[in-house]
């Protein structure tokens, strides 16, 4: 789709964005707010690494992005997060300050992530109800049943499920969305580029029945997002320049894509009005 065609286009909430400080070295912040405008991104949810960058861009473009509070400030953290004694009083401070929107991402990943009653996990859960911000969760397990355990242990904790559970099959996603009224799943990075063996198209780039009858069936819970993390071969590497907001149109116009093969009212939903609920933000943009 072309700058003319996109501004055109209807607005669309990226509720998955990163600003890392590799991504800086390739990429401006006035680029990247300049990318999302580009784009035609009226609703951008930014992390920060370290935290604090989220609100760099949060300066540039207020009415446009909202941070949230990321986890992670030296290499490693993805993994150990959930072991540090000291996290819950930064985060506490960092949505006490009224900075910060909502927490995450936080990785919890089979073989790395220990039990959800962990105090530091159940903590940041618990932190999460207590200011009433949403937690951004990345799950990585082959059936769905940690994750649906521990969203029903928080039922006062507003999660959203980044990449829909990012290997699980929409049956196994079906059941989280079913056993936990306060789980959102996003669906990014479940493009041909980032989840090979699993996304949620075919190879003439057409939803898959499966999705289709999920994603539509269940269409005021989910939202779309780039994660704009690129190369994605290293995991959160630290060592090497990040250029995934260079790759934001690709990963956008996938979504745009199919979601404008659904019934209009579904796709609006998808593409935004879920997410303006979701963040309870209001926007010009909104009416359109």
């Amino acid at each position: 789709m072309s700058p003319v065609a996109l501004l055109a286009a209807p607005p669309l909430a990226d509720i998955h964005l990163h600003w890392k400080w590799n991504q800086k070295e390739v990429t401006s912040p006035q680029a990247a707010i300049g990318i999302l405008r580009q784009e035609n991104v009226g609703l951008a949810v930014v992390t920060g690494t370290p935290p604090e960058l989220a609100l760099e861009l949060h300066e540039l473009a207020p009415e446009t992005v909202v941070p949230i509070y990321g986890l992670y400030r030296i290499p490693g953290e993805w993994s150990t997060w959930h072991h540090d004694d000291g996290l819950l009083r930064r985060v506490r401070k960092a949505l006490a300050s009224g900075e910060y929107r909502g927490i995450g991402e936080v990785h919890m990943i089979g073989g790395f992530i220990s039990h959800w009653k962990n105090p530091v996990i159940a903590g940041l859960f618990e932190l999460a109800a207590e200011f009433d911000v949403p937690v951004l969760i990345h799950t990585e397990f082959s059936r769905a049943n940690y994750t649906l355990a521990m969203c029903q242990a928080f039922p006062n904790t507003r999660f959203l499920w980044a990449h829909a559970g990012s290997m699980l099959s929409p049956a196994e996603v079906e059941r989280v969305l079913d056993g936990c009224p306060n789980v959102q799943a996003e669906l990014s990075a479940r493009d041909p580029w980032r989840h090979r063996g699993n996304p949620i198209v075919d190879e003439q780039g057409e939803l898959k029945a499966e999705w289709r009858a999920l994603i539509v069936q269940h269409a005021d819970r989910f939202m779309v997002g780039s994660d704009p993390v690129w190369p994605v071969e290293q995991l959160n590497p630290w060592d090497e320049p990040d250029t995934g907001w260079q790759e934001l149109h690709r990963f956008l116009s996938f979504h745009r894509n199919w979601l404008d093969t659904l019934p209009a009212d579904k796709a609006k939903a998808i593409r935004w009005d879920n997410a303006q609920r979701f963040f309870r933000q209001t926007t010009a943009l909104g009416r359109r």
